[in-house]
C-alpha cells in the first residue's frame, strides 16, 4: 500500500481501530471489529446514496467486479467468472445445495460437531432429494488424523456424491487436511465443498491446489467486514451442472439492459449465468461490499501468508503459559494443521462461558463456543497483549471461591 501520510495496517498495530475499547481483542473467529477504512468506505456509499439516489449505482456495480477480482485472489480462484457475491455463508450453502441436480439416494458425507451452517442445509437437501446422510465425527481429525482419513476414504470408496466440510473448525481451531481431501475426492469422483468462513483472511487457500470444487464464505469474521455479505466460488468444471432453482432476476444474462433499454428489452427469457453468478439473485448489499472490498485490500496489502505467521507467533506464546497453569489445548501440534485459533478448556470448575466474562471484564474478548475458550487474534494485534491475557488469567484463577 501506497504511503498516503495516513495510518496504514500492519502487524501488530491498532492505529486503524481507534475505536475499539478492548485492551486485548482476540475475538476475530466472531465477528471483527470494523477498522477506520472500513467504516470509512460504508459511510462513502451512505453518503452518495444520500446524495445522488440511484445515480450511485453504476459506481457501485463497478466496484462489485472489482470485489470479484479481490475475493479470487485471496483464494486462487477467477474472481469474474468463479465467484458470486452473496448474503453470508449460509446463503452461499444453501445456493450450492439446492442448485445441484441430485439424484435420489445420493450419499453427502457430513462432520459431527461443526458449525450447523454446514449441516443444516444439508439436511434439507437430503429430505428434499431423498439423499443419505453420512457422518463422520471433526473431533476423529484432531485425534488421530492418519485413521480419521482411512475412514474418510472408505466412505468415498463405497460411493459419495459430496463431500462438505468446513476448513476450520470452530470449537477446536483444528485447520483440516483440505489438499488431502480434495485429492481422495477427485480420486473417488466426489464433490469437495469447503465452509471456509474461518480460514479466508488468516489462513492461506488455493482452492486449486486443495481441489476444491465449491466454497462459501462470509465477511464479519477474519475479512474484518460487516456482516450480511460474503462470497461464493464455484470451479469452472462444476459450472453447467448447477441448475437455478433459487435464481432471480439478476442470475440472469445481462440483467441490467433492460433499466436503460427499450420495451424490446424488457425479456424473460434470458438465458442464466454460469456458476457462481447464477446464484446471485437480487439487489447487492453495496454498503457490505464496499467494506469487504476495504478490508480484503488492507489484508492483501499485509499478505494472508504474513499474518498467518504473526497470529501463529501470538498463539505460540500464549499457548504454554495457559498449559503450564493447568489449561487442555486443543490446538493441532503440527504447525502445517494450525489455523487462527486456540482453544482450551480450563482447569476449574468454571465454564468456558464464565471464563470468558471474567475475562470480558479484564478488558479482554475472547470466547466459549461449546466448552471451549477461545483465542482468535488477527493483524492488529500486539504481541506484548500476551502479557496482559496471562495476567488476567491469573487473576481469575486467583480469584476462585
Amino acid at each position: 500500500m501506497a504511503d498516503t501520510g495516513k495510518p496504514q495496517a500492519a502487524l501488530g498495530q491498532r492505529a486503524l481501530l481507534p475505536d475499539l475499547q478492548f485492551h486485548v481483542y482476540a475475538n476475530h473467529a466472531s465477528i471483527s471489529p470494523l477498522s477506520k477504512p472500513v467504516s470509512a468506505a460504508v459511510d462513502e456509499v451512505m453518503a452518495a446514496q444520500a446524495r445522488e439516489g440511484v445515480g450511485f449505482f453504476p459506481m457501485e456495480v463497478e466496484r462489485r467486479e472489482r470485489l470479484r477480482e479481490q475475493l479470487g485472489t485471496l483464494i486462487g480462484a477467477d474472481g469474474q467468472s468463479e465467484i458470486g457475491l452473496v448474503a453470508n455463508t449460509t446463503a452461499g450453502v444453501v445456493a450450492i445445495a439446492n442448485s445441484l441436480p441430485w439424484r435420489p439416494r445420493e450419499r453427502v458425507l457430513v462432520l459431527a460437531g461443526e458449525f450447523p451452517t454446514n449441516v443444516t442445509p444439508w439436511q434439507q437437501a437430503a429430505k428434499r432429494h431423498d439423499l443419505e446422510l453420512v457422518w463422520m465425527y471433526a473431533e476423529d481429525f484432531r485425534h488421530d488424523r492418519a485413521t480419521a482419513l482411512a475412514e474418510f476414504e472408505r466412505h468415498l470408496a463405497d460411493g459419495i456424491r459430496m463431500v462438505a466440510v468446513s476448513a476450520v473448525q470452530f470449537t477446536t481451531g483444528q485447520l483440516m487436511p483440505l489438499a488431502t481431501m480434495g485429492a481422495l475426492c477427485k480420486r473417488h469422483g466426489s464433490e469437495f465443498f469447503v465452509d471456509a468462513i474461518q480460514a479466508v483472511g488468516v489462513v492461506p487457500m488455493d482452492v486449486t491446489t486443495m481441489g476444491i470444487d465449491y466454497l462459501a464464505c462470509g465477511s464479519h469474521k477474519w475479512l474484518m467486514a460487516p456482516e450480511g455479505v460474503g462470497f461464493v466460488y464455484v470451479s469452472r468444471d462444476k459450472a453447467e451442472q448447477l441448475e437455478p432453482h433459487l435464481a432471480g432476476w439478476i442470475s440472469h444474462e445481462n440483467a441490467f439492459e433492460f433499466l436503460t433499454g427499450g420495451p424490446e428489452t424488457l425479456r424473460y427469457d434470458r438465458p442464466f449465468q454460469h456458476g457462481a453468478r447464477m446464484l446471485e439473485s437480487g439487489t447487492f448489499n453495496s454498503i457490505g461490499c464496499a467494506g469487504l472490498s476495504a478490508s480484503v485490500t488492507l489484508i492483501q496489502s499485509i499478505g494472508v501468508e504474513n499474518i498467518h505467521a504473526h497470529v501463529q507467533v501470538w498463539l505460540d506464546a500464549l499457548e504454554p503459559a495457559l498449559t503450564e497453569r493447568g489449561f487442555e489445548s486443543a490446538r493441532m501440534a503440527e504447525a502445517e494443521n494450525r489455523s487462527g485459533i486456540l482453544s482450551v478448556r480450563p482447569p476449574d470448575h468454571r465454564p468456558a462461558a464464565d471464563w470468558a466474562a471474567a475475562l470480558a471484564d479484564q478488558g479482554i474478548s475472547v470466547a466459549s463456543p461449546a466448552g471451549w475458550l477461545r483465542f482468535a487474534p488477527h493483524w492488529p494485534n500486539a504481541l506484548d497483549e500476551v502479557e496482559k491475557v496471562k495476567s488476567a488469567v491469573d487473576a481469575i484463577l486467583n480469584s476462585r471461591p
